[in-house]
This record gives structure tokens, C-alpha cells and sequence, in this order.
């Protein structure tokens, strides 16, 4: 397990063969001052890891172990969770009680009312007996480029979903300025399949995506409330949007186009490239492309980076956001890696691939 670092932070991975799992260990792989000293599951303990995924050989050839407390903090400085709903928010607090700091992949605690999260995951399995209202507020939302100094301090980051980073990112300079109007907001994306997970699911086959595209969750898109969520919480007003997804026949990437309106008709659209700029220019994760320029997911596939494409329509007065991402990358574990460099005290984009590999 490669370090350049003769005292390397010691990660559990915890759901390590699911997408996102494999996506956070092939990181953390090639990461110089992480290493992973865990491999923990359910439906796979007991399983060889370079039997399981021959696509990724580790050391030693781990096995996978089952999840026990014990265990992981005895091995373990960090703890990256990669569980389907429901089930992270019954392992954090025994985590916890033996002094580790967890970054979650799953949704359980990007609400920050549990009453908010058991209304829109009403489905998943116990979600009704959750009582943990005090961790939910405790939880930092993981957008490291908007929360880090919370993140450093953390005991536990909550790692946003891919639709949420894709509109939240281009969003939030302007709603906190004030430039943009509250209501009106509209998002359209597109995703790759890879965002449904790796259990087997009847629209993510190649006979039914392929060739085709596809709106789903046209209305109450579970998403659409973590995006207003974090939205109103930058305006300090209850913002409402309209947000549909749609799936393209491609394994990775989202394409987030969005429509708002500004305040100020005097503006340029090289104003509201600067605003982004000005905001964002420390951040070597995000590219503010020239007005006119629109990006690509090609672009990004493979990366840590999102890319901004902006443009003005002096027409209908709207102003236009593209923002391209890596849905398993930037969309999922290596913005869950982000978090962890920055809790550890490391350069939040240390370890983090930026540069694509095109075509």
C-alpha cells in the first residue's frame, strides 16, 4: 500500500466493493500520505480482495472483514464509510466512542434535521426509529471548497451526493452576494449510469440505457431537497427550485446545466465569470472556463476537478451555469478524499488526480 510518507494516516474502508468503495481505495492506493488498513463489508467477508477485484491488486491481497468496531479502531486513524442509507448511522456512534473521525458517502446525515432526512428517506429500512437529531446537527456538509474550515475540525463530514456538488458549487457565490434572485431557480443534469450503484437495477441494464435518454424523478428527485437545503442556508431565504435529472447511456459523468435570473441587468457575463473566479481562485479542484466556453464530462472523467462554463442571455436576462464533474470521483469518493486531507491537516487536493486522461 504506497506512502511516501513513513507515518501514513491509516484509512478503514468500510462498503469497499461497491462503486464507491473501489473508486476511495484506488485513491487512497495512490495517495502519499493515506494508506488503507481495512477492508470491511457484508455480503463479501471472508472474500480475497484480489480475488474479488483482479482489476485492483493490493498488497498482501487483504481479505474482506466484517465490520467490527474493535477491529477498525484498532488499525484505523480515519473511517470512510461507503454504505447504502440507513445503515452508517448505526455504526458511527460506536466509531465515536473509540475516537475516530468517519467520512460518510451515504445520505444519513447530509440533512440537518433528522425529521427533514426521515421524510425523504422514508423508504429506507429503521428509518422511522432514528433519534440521532443532536448528530445530524453536529454533521458538516462536505463541500470542501465551502466548508473547510469546519471540515478540519470535524468528527464527522457528510460527503454531498453527485447532483448536489455539480449545482451547489456554481450556485453558491452568487446566491451569497446576493446576485442572483431566489426563485426561478431550474437545473437540468445529466448522469452516467454508474450513479444507480453497483447492485443490479432493471433501467441501468445496456438494453434498456442504451441508445436512449431518459428524465426520471421529474418531480421530488430526492436530491432536489439536500440542493435548497444548502442553498437557503447561503441566501438566508427559503429557496425552492426546480431540478430534473436525466440519464444518458455513458458509465461516468454529470453535465449540470442552470438557468437563474440576476438581479442586476447591468452586469456582464464576464462580471459573473469574475465573481466566480474571485471565489474560487485558491482551489486548484475547480476551472472557471472563458464565457462561451461550456464544458465537457470527457473533460473531467477521472478527475477531482469540476469545470464552470458560464454565458448570459441579454434576451431573457438569465444567467447560465454549465458545470461538468466525475460522478464517482469529484461526485463521490474523491471529494470524500478531499475531506480527509483536509481533517488530517494535508493540501485539501494532495493525492487527488487533476488532469483527465482524454479522449
Amino acid at each position: 500500500m504506497n506512502s511516501l510518507n513513513n507515518n501514513p494516516k491509516r484509512v478503514a474502508v468500510i462498503g469497499a466493493s461497491g462503486y464507491g468503495g473501489i473508486q476511495s481505495i484506488r485513491l487512497l492506493e495512490n495517495h502519499p500520505s493515506f494508506e488503507v488498513s481495512f477492508l470491511g463489508g457484508f455480503n463479501t467477508i471472508g472474500k480475497k480482495w484480489n480475488e474479488l477485484c483482479p482489476f485492483l491488486p493490493l498488497k498482501n491481497n487483504p481479505i474482506v472483514q466484517k465490520v467490527d468496531p474493535d477491529k477498525i479502531a484498532e488499525s484505523s486513524d480515519f473511517v470512510l464509510l461507503s454504505l447504502p442509507n440507513g445503515l452508517s448511522n448505526e455504526l458511527i456512534p460506536e466509531l465515536f466512542k473509540r475516537n475516530l473521525r468517519v467520512v460518510d458517502l451515504s445520505a444519513d446525515f447530509r440533512y440537518r434535521s433528522l425529521e427533514k432526512w426521515k421524510e425523504i428517506y422514508k423508504n429506507v429500512p429503521k428509518s422511522l426509529n432514528r433519534k440521532d437529531y443532536k448528530l445530524c446537527e453536529e454533521a458538516v456538509y462536505g463541500v470542501p471548497e465551502i466548508y473547510s474550515n469546519a471540515i478540519s475540525k470535524a468528527r464527522l463530514v457528510a460527503s454531498p451526493g453527485c447532483f448536489p456538488t455539480s449545482s451547489i458549487l456554481p450556485l453558491m457565490p452568487f446566491l451569497k452576494q446576493g446576485i442572483i434572485e431566489t426563485d426561478g431557480i431550474i437545473i437540468d443534469s445529466k448522469s452516467g449510469t454508474s450513479g444507480g450503484g453497483r447492485v443490479p437495477k432493471e433501467h441501468l441494464l445496456l438494453a434498456e440505457s442504451s441508445e436512449s435518454i431518459c428524465a426520471y424523478s421529474v418531480i421530488g428527485h430526492r436530491h432536489t431537497s439536500e440542493i435548497e437545503q444548502e442553498l437557503s442556508s447561503f441566501s438566508g431565504m427559503n429557496i425552492q427550485l426546480q431540478f430534473t435529472p436525466h440519464l444518458i447511456p455513458m458509465v461516468r459523468g454529470i453535465l449540470s446545466t442552470i438557468y437563474v435570473r440576476l438581479r442586476d441587468p447591468g452586469l456582464t457575463a464576464e462580471d459573473c465569470r469574475t465573481v466566480l473566479q474571485t471565489v474560487y481562485q485558491n482551489y486548484k479542484t475547480i476551472e472557471i472556463l472563458p464565457v462561451g466556453k461550456y464544458p465537457s464530462t470527457k473533460w473531467v472523467r477521472y478527475t477531482n476537478r469540476v469545470m464552470i462554463g458560464i454565458e448570459l442571455d441579454i434576451r431573457t436576462g438569465r444567467l447560465i451555469l454549465v458545470s461538468a464533474i466525475d460522478n464517482l470521483i469529484k461526485g463521490q469518493s474523491g471529494q470524500a478524499i478531499q475531506s480527509l486531507n483536509i481533517m488530517a491537516g494535508f493540501p485539501d487536493y494532495m493525492g487527488l488526480p487533476l488532469a483527465t486522461y482524454y479522449p
